[in-house]
């Protein structure tokens, strides 16, 4: 697995996380989401990535 398809698998899993957790749990967690879509979408215009970093960092390759 590289570190693009890695981070996109993580921000996914996180999405559908928070809107399970909203869902069943309290409607603060939609704030998750935000979070998430607020660092794909910096991380798309400055190319800096803390998760990227962390999967690089476990031997991941890049893309």
């Amino acid at each position: 697995m590289t570190i693009n398809k890695a981070v996109m698998a993580l921000a996914g899993f996180m999405v559908l996380l928070s809107v399970v957790l909203t869902q069943f749990v309290s409607p603060n967690w939609v704030w998750l989401t935000v979070f998430v879509g607020a660092n794909l979408f910096q991380s798309a215009f400055t190319g800096f990535c803390p998760a990227a970093m962390i999967f690089a960092r476990m031997g991941l390759k890049p893309a």
